[in-house]
């Protein structure tokens, strides 16, 4: 954050300083405004003519200011550093082509017969910008999600215990010892246990009944 805002601060400052160039002195008393675009790319070097403003250097400073306003909106560090490029390359082929003109030579003088502010102002705007650009981190990308891992397998379902899964465990049920009046054996009547210790079935039928006769 630190960083974008250093770099934002010293991308507005030379974007500022590389377009006013033009309207200052950039060699004796010639406005850099007075120097024509395509002279920078002629082989006969600066010329005298005087030209409109936006065909003048003036534009391609013009856009790098535009660039510059450009990358500080998206945070891309390559657009500022392309207009730093664009900057400082125009002010080196007009020190080229205007060396040509002048014998193969500048001057910088004091009495302000060479090189003046103008130049120097759009040198320190292209430097300005390419330094801001090293200075911002640009974008910072989110973070790519994990990949999901595999999905596991869902539990097996609980094995099944019979008919009686839901009820009491099949070892804990017993039957009845009797049923009614029949008891466990199915018979009828109730079982007593036997002289010899074992269970007899007790008589069920009964006696014949004895009547006295009257004499």
């Amino acid at each position: 954050m630190v960083r974008n805002v250093l770099g934002g601060v010293l991308a507005v400052l030379g974007a500022a300083a590389a377009v006013a160039s033009p309207f200052r002195p950039w060699y004796a008393s010639r406005l850099g405004r007075e120097y024509r675009l395509p002279d920078l790319f002629g082989s006969g070097g600066i010329t005298a003519a005087h030209p409109n403003l936006l065909w003048s250097l003036f534009l391609p400073f013009l856009l790098a200011a535009a660039l510059t306003l450009l990358g500080l909106f998206t945070r891309l560090r390559t657009v500022v550093l392309l207009a730093g490029v664009l900057a400082l390359g125009c002010t080196v082929l007009w020190a080229v082509r205007a060396a040509q003109a002048n014998g193969d030579a500048l001057t910088i003088a004091a009495d302000g017969s060479g090189v003046r502010t103008g130049a120097g102002a759009a040198a320190a705007g292209g430097v300005l910008l390419i330094l801001a650009a090293a200075v911002m981190t640009g974008r910072v990308r989110a973070p790519e999600p994990a990949p999901a891992g595999p999905v596991p397998p869902p539990p097996p379902p609980p094995a099944s215990a019979g008919p009686y899964a839901d009820g009491p465990d099949e070892d804990d049920w017993h039957a009845p010892a009797s049923y009614g009046a029949g008891g466990a054996s199915g018979g009828y009547g109730s079982s007593r246990p036997g002289p010899y210790g074992s269970n007899e079935p007790e008589p069920t039928t009964p006696l014949p009944t004895i009547r006295r006769e009257k004499g």
